[in-house]
């Protein structure tokens, strides 16, 4: 990257479109230039239900970004659920020409080439590649083998596949809205430099986002990502349910999860009386607080058990030694940590990574997504365009733009 360039985030959530605009500094670091999200119900348990409703939404964060920044944005990079992401491991090694010129760019560049030479399944694409580590001929392991005097060297890298239908449809959202598409990202890989501190990215840990109607999951062990998935709940169910079980309003239900939100009844300090001010059966109906809680406690434990089962038939739990807890689903909800413990016997804590504070909740998706491609490795560019062309083939571009990630 390189000073002065902006890069545009856009993440299309279930109840919300966030975009974020950051341009790198003169210390090369991210500096935020805006933020706005416009609230967005287009999509529903992972699938895009509404395109009109989810471009409108992105029109009208980006009329607010432009106003206010006084920048046109034509294109920008966007988020992906893990739903509709295949990640296919990848290992080449590139042999070097003459050993005493070093490792060049261009050899990086081939190898990355190679890299992506894969059988690629039907109805996918690749939307992106992380390069997790080097292993020079000797058997050390560098972030950037240029310049090191060796014959070889090994690639150890993901190849990220998106699923092309469900591209298609963000090609067509985007159209509308009359931006081009920059990349496309995994959410989980997006977040992990901003979730996770020092020590837990060299962990083999799981995040876990519980966001308003979905949760995401992103397996790593250090830098390899190694799994992504979505659980089609999220702290919205909750909310449901309480107004269902109580035969309330959501705007009741959503501040009862708020007041007295904890995941397990057995933390309850004082079982205290609730007076519901909108319940339908009952004018000032009186409930006690273990008859919420309970409720609270059996769709967490829910997303939970849904999470154990995926990782378990997946065979990859054995080797999660973390999980890291995040989102604004379920961020205020006491006891969450625990509940999670019990259910996956594994250790469970709330993200404490030393940015995550530094951005408001609901832009840290977009802001992670910014960040993620400011720092990714031997890019060759990463600001978002000025310039667009709206008639060419919007998965011809993405794999365009893709290439030019890398030393060219």
């Amino acid at each position: 990257m390189a000073i002065g360039d902006i890069i545009v985030g856009i993440d299309i959530g279930s109840s919300k479109v966030s975009l974020v605009v950051g341009e790198v500094n003169n210390f090369n670091q991210i500096e935020i230039v805006y933020t706005v999200e416009h609230k967005c119900k287009g999509i529903k348990k992972t699938k895009i239900i509404d395109e009109d409703e989810i471009a409108n939404a992105i029109i009208k964060s980006i009329q607010d970004a432009e106003k206010e920044a006084e920048i046109k944005i034509n294109s920008a990079y966007l988020t992906i659920s893990g739903k509709y992401v295949t990640i296919v491991q990848n290992s080449i090694t590139k042999n070097i020409k003459d050993k005493f010129s070093g490792v060049s760019a261009k050899d990086v560049s081939s190898a990355l080439l190679q890299v992506r030479d894969i059988d690629m399944p039907e109805g996918q694409s690749i939307i992106d590649i992380v390069t997790d580590k080097f292993i020079l001929e000797d058997g050390r392991v560098v972030d950037d083998p240029v310049g090191n005097l060796v014959s070889s060297f090994t690639i150890n890298s993901q190849v990220i596949l998106g699923d092309r239908e469900y591209i298609r449809q963000l090609s067509n959202i985007c159209k509308k809205a009359d931006i081009d598409i920059d990349g496309i990202i995994p959410i989980t890989l997006a977040e992990r430099n901003l979730i996770l501190d020092n020590n837990e990215l060299n962990d083999n840990v799981m995040i876990i986002d519980i966001g308003a109607g979905n949760t995401e999951i992103g397996v790593f062990e250090g830098a390899a990502f190694k799994y992504t998935n979505t659980i089609p709940l999220g702290g919205d169910n909750i909310t449901k349910d309480i107004q269902m079980v109580l035969n309330i309003s959501e705007a009741e239900a959503e501040k009862l999860k708020r007041q007295y939100g904890l995941a397990m009844k057995s933390y309850i300090d004082n079982d205290n009386e609730i007076v519901l001010n909108s319940a339908e059966d009952s004018k000032n109906k009186v409930i006690r607080s273990s008859e919420l809680i309970e409720i609270i406690e059996a769709r967490i434990e829910e997303i939970f058990t849904l999470i154990n089962r995926d990782i378990t038939n997946q065979g990859i739990k054995p080797r999660i030694n973390n999980v890291i807890l995040t989102g604004q689903g379920i961020t205020n909800i006491s006891k969450s940590d625990v509940a999670g413990k019990v259910i996956l016997n594994i250790p469970v804590k709330f993200a404490t990574g030393r940015l995550i504070s530094t951005v408001r909740p609901e832009y840290r998706t977009a802001y992670s997504l910014v960040r993620y491609i400011a720092a990714r490795p031997f890019a060759k560019s990463v600001s978002s365009s000025i310039d667009s062309n709206s008639n060419e083939n919007i998965i011809k571009k993405i794999l365009e733009r893709i290439k030019e990630f890398f030393y060219s």
